[in-house]
């Protein structure tokens, strides 16, 4: 046998539901505004770690160079040092010798030309090197910069296309009586009610069967369908009772009260196919979850 399940008095069912839906929102913007910080926070972090790299890299080359350096002006000096020792030698010989002294004196002089230009272009190198990190930090940089531009920018589209949405979702009367929550008509909309937070949704895609399917915590059946006029028929089983719910309209609240939840729960159909029905089903927060 049906029962009906019993609605609660007006005075304690009906209760504006503006206050705690503008609440929901606040905390929404306030969590996408946290997690932007918190975003930008680590972007943060790592431009200065890419920039402690780059520094090392910078002063890693430039002690490569000063050794570099360093040797390189032992290496002339001491070429310098024996081109000195082989002229004083020519000076002091005559013929032959006098030939192999200047000989050898020309040799070191070479080797000592060929070593300032290995020298010029090693630090030529090593300047280019330093520049090309150099640039492509600053490129990293620019692009992260463009990055976290990027993302502001994103962010307030979502959450200015996200204020235009709940703005337009509306609050209708129920088939109890009771004033609904917002309404969604589509899942853009349904989208936006789950950010505001102030209730949990779900999701179905009935279609008529002998037996019920769960959706949530309940379980449902669909028994008819009226495709012209937008209407069907439901058979919910909630708490052990189970109720009949004849010739609903599309988009209409389907209100029924759950043990444990002050508020009703809603079930909102946003389409109505042959022998199929699509829409989801709101529940409050602080209803008690049941396997």
């Amino acid at each position: 046998m049906n029962e009906t399940i019993p609605s609660p008095s007006p005075s304690a069912s009906r209760g504006s539901f503006h206050i705690p839906v503008l609440f929901g929102l606040v905390i929404a913007l306030v969590v996408a505004n946290v997690a932007l910080f918190v975003w930008l926070d680590n972007l943060k972090r790592e431009t200065a770690l890419m920039r402690e790299t780059l520094l090392a890299e910078v002063a890693k080359v430039r002690e490569t160079h000063t050794l570099s350096s360093a040797s390189s002006r032992q290496r002339l000096d001491e070429l310098r040092a024996e081109l000195e020792a082989a002229r004083a030698q020519a000076a002091s010989v005559a013929g032959q010798a006098k030939k192999d002294a200047l000989r050898h004196a020309d040799e070191i002089a070479r080797q000592l030309k060929e070593e300032q230009l290995r020298q010029q272009a090693q630090v030529s190198t090593q300047i280019s090197e330093v520049k090309e990190v150099a640039a492509a930090a600053n490129t990293k940089i620019a692009d992260v910069a463009s990055d976290v531009g990027n993302v502001r920018g994103e962010v307030a589209a979502t959450k200015s296309e996200l204020e235009k949405t709940i703005a337009e979702l509306k609050s209708v009367r129920g088939d109890l009586g009771v004033q609904s929550g917002l309404i969604a008509t589509n899942s853009k909309e349904l989208a936006a009610l789950r950010a505001l937070g102030d209730r949990n949704y779900y999701e179905f895609n009935l279609t008529k069967t002998k037996t019920h399917q769960k959706v949530g915590n309940v379980m449902v059946k669909l028994t008819k369908t009226d495709v012209k006029k937008n209407k069907y028929t439901i058979e919910l089983i909630a708490d052990d009772k189970k109720v009949e719910k004849k010739d609903k309209n599309v988009n209409e609240p389907v209100q029924f009260y759950v043990a444990g939840a002050r508020q009703p729960y809603e079930l909102v159909v946003n389409e109505v196919r042959k022998d199929q029905i699509v829409g989801y089903l709101a529940t409050p927060k602080v209803a008690v979850a049941r396997n």
